[in-house]
């Protein structure tokens, strides 16, 4: 256990003082206590962008180490606008470039866990088993979709909403968020076996290559798209041509 440092206020300790015994005892030992817990939680609380013993033990990796692009590059190495400030990834308004971007190495199976926020009016996704073989990583990774639901311009269809498999499997519901509020998601590709979580709701859950999947992808838009969905393995995609507007933290990974 933690041992507490300082103090009460002298004002309060001067206070509880002039009361009498009984009530001042009772009034030390709360006090005491709501010290500590302050404190516990203080000590106790996660730090962002790091591991815990436990998830070192777990087996999850640091994709972002709130300091640097260590793990990461631009789809294709184009020009891009991604930065990194106050612990946070993130691609802004108004930048010069837009590009996506992309983890160094490949995954097959895993479970990836990250925070997000979004601007205003903003659309962008986080896609899996992508491959460079295409001008565009949507042409062969599937995409979890980040979007402001409420103030996108234009008529948005359920698929297209927030923690849909987009184009392809909508929201159970809808779990985001106000826009400028961090947001918790969580993906999980085993075998293909896929769950999409959004702050602590699964909001979809699918079979890849599946005869539902089959379906699903024959009657959208990715029919003309033959490579969509077909690798198992492949980059992870933060999608920043959309205008950016898009802030990542706490990006960690399982295989």
């Amino acid at each position: 256990m933690t041992r507490m440092k300082g103090r009460p206020p002298a004002i309060l300790v001067k206070s509880i003082n002039l009361l009498p015994f009984k009530t001042r005892s009772c009034m030390n030992k709360i006090l005491c206590f709501c010290v500590f817990i302050v404190m516990s939680a203080s000590v106790y609380s996660q730090k962002d962008n790091a591991l815990t013993r436990a998830e070192k033990k777990a087996g999850w990796k640091l994709l972002f180490d709130g300091k640097s692009m260590n793990n990461w590059r631009t789809y294709k190495n184009r020009p891009g606008s991604w930065q990194v400030k106050n612990g946070e990834l993130f691609c802004p308004l108004g930048a010069k470039d837009y590009a996506d971007l992309v983890t160094t190495n490949q995954y097959a199976n895993f479970e990836l866990s990250l925070d997000w926020k979004i601007e205003k009016g903003s659309n962008s996704g986080i896609m899996y088993h992508v491959l460079e073989t295409h001008d565009v990583p949507y042409a062969t990774g599937p995409e979890y979709q980040l979007i402001d639901d409420n103030g996108y311009e234009g008529k948005l269809e359920t698929w297209q909403k927030t923690g849909a498999d987009y184009a392809m499997h909508a929201p159970s519901k809808l779990a985001a968020k106000p826009v400028g509020q961090y947001n918790h998601t969580k993906i999980i590709f085993n075998n293909g076996h896929v769950e999409h979580w959004l702050n602590g709701e699964k909001v979809a859950e699918f079979t890849a290559w599946s005869p539902e999947w089959d379906q699903l992808r024959a009657a959208s838009k990715w029919k003309d798209y033959p490579d969509y969905g077909k690798s198992k393995t492949g980059l992870i995609v933060f999608q920043g041509d959309h205008n950016g507007g898009i802030w990542f933290k706490n990006i960690k990974i399982r295989e």
